[in-house]
């Protein structure tokens, strides 16, 4: 296993291309199941899920080829309709087989998912949306088991906005008999981008968006080619890594849209932000922390994946502040990590109440899941000396080698194999 060994108090300068999204490309990979051919997504990261999905649609039948952020994947000799736990259990976004290979070939055997340890996260808004469209469901020895001859169009309303369970609702609907009408739809740039990239297979979608989405049923899709978006969370935890080491640096990143309410936070925290032609600059140079409240939200609210960053971030702030996360109530594991760290943070709940501390001190912390790796990253940023990131593969699942970004940013930080854990 590697770590991350940082030497904290080093300013940041420069600028940093933000790679393509992470939770959009694992929709989009198996929205390719849904047609027959060669399809091609452009600026894929290079980051673990990415490869674990690859490696699930392999066993399928895909043939695959991925180098220089482009990623081909030819479905048009799928051998299997069995996604395996030793496939699954690594990552919760192997799900999003479900829909295509019910909705393509009328059958779909589905591990039970895995992926980050904190929290319950049911998949039951999925299956719920697949059995309205007529699928028979089945939980058989930690397996979904879904069955059609012909999957028909229905109305699907989520009581809950799911960015995952839109997803699959949605590409099953694409290939039913009929309509279909999905309400509380999740809006998150995610859904938008594999609503657009299936209507360039030949699916019919209207009110791509917004919260209603109506799907007209063909018979069958095309192979395309996808222009993948730029990571927003990446796009986040490298602006609070210039807010949190007090630097200037900038972003390349052309989806400000995407991160209004970071930015807002960050402006109402102290730091100067300008956004120009696809690049973001930030300047907290000159700037106190001050400290700002958030509460999650789905889209177009703080998003949940910058819960962690946040809280490193306002542990340094000059007051106190209040985390609510409304989207996972236990998602706090890297509470006591940051406390570590010299952190002043107490847990009420789903709140995290953090008092501003003068300086972090560096000490051996370890990540338990992709975006706690991030928080600790950015706190032994600013920490004084030495602070080691154990089991840092959690962030490589979903950050494309974050420590030579940071380093090609003047940050003091190296990935070191170990056998210490």
């Amino acid at each position: 296993m590697d770590k991350f060994v940082i030497h904290g108090g080093k300013k940041l300068t420069g600028t940093v291309k933000i790679s393509g999204a992470k939770n959009s490309v694992l929709a989009l990979m198996p929205a390719c199941l849904l047609n027959s051919g060669k399809n091609i997504i452009y600026n894929t990261p290079e980051v673990n899920d990415v490869y674990t999905m690859i490696k699930l649609l392999n066993f399928l039948g895909v043939e695959s080829d991925f180098s220089n952020s482009k990623l081909l994947l030819d479905t048009s000799q799928i051998k299997s309709q069995i996604a395996p736990y030793e496939h699954v259990k690594k990552m919760r976004a192997s799900i999003y087989v479900l829909g295509p290979l019910l909705s393509r070939f009328g059958y779909a055997k589905v591990s039970m998912p895995g992926g980050c340890a904190w929290g319950p996260r049911p998949v039951n808004l999925h299956l719920e949306a697949m059995k309205k469209l007529g699928a028979d469901i089945k939980l058989e020895e930690g397996y979904i088991i879904a069955k059609s001859h012909k999957l028909t169009g229905n109305k699907i309303h989520f009581d809950i906005s799911s960015v995952g369970a839109t997803g699959n609702a949605l590409m099953a609907a694409v290939l039913a008999k009929g309509t279909t009408v999905i309400t509380n739809a999740a809006i998150e740039p995610e859904i938008t981008l594999l609503a657009e990239s299936l209507k360039k297979m030949g699916a019919r979608i209207s009110g791509i968006g917004s919260s209603i989405l109506e799907i007209e049923g063909v018979e069958e899709l095309r192979p395309a080619e996808f222009e993948n978006i730029s990571d927003r969370i990446e796009a986040g935890t490298m602006l609070v890594a210039g807010a949190i080491t007090h630097s200037k640096i900038a972003i390349d990143y052309n989806f400000s849209h995407h991160i209004e309410i970071i930015i807002d936070k960050l402006k109402e925290s102290g730091a100067n932000l300008l956004i120009n032609n696809g690049i973001i600059e930030l300047d907290a140079t000159n700037s106190m922390i001050n400290s700002v409240d958030v509460t999650t939200a789905v889209y177009p609210g703080f998003p949940t994946d910058m819960q962690a960053q946040w809280i490193a971030y306002m542990s340094l702030s000059n007051g106190t502040a209040t985390v609510v996360d409304n989207i996972y109530y236990d998602r706090f594991t890297h509470v006591p990590e940051l406390i570590r760290l010299g952190a002043d943070i107490e847990m009420h709940n789903n709140s995290a109440i953090v008092k501003g501390v003068k300086k972090l001190k560096g000490a051996k912390v370890m990540s338990t899941d992709l975006r706690a790796s991030a928080s600790l990253v950015l706190a032994g940023l600013a920490a004084e000396g030495e602070t080691e990131i154990l089991r840092v593969y959690h962030i490589d699942r979903g950050y494309q080698k974050i420590e030579e970004k940071l380093r090609a940013l003047g940050a003091d930080i190296i990935r070191v194999s170990t056998k210490e854990y």
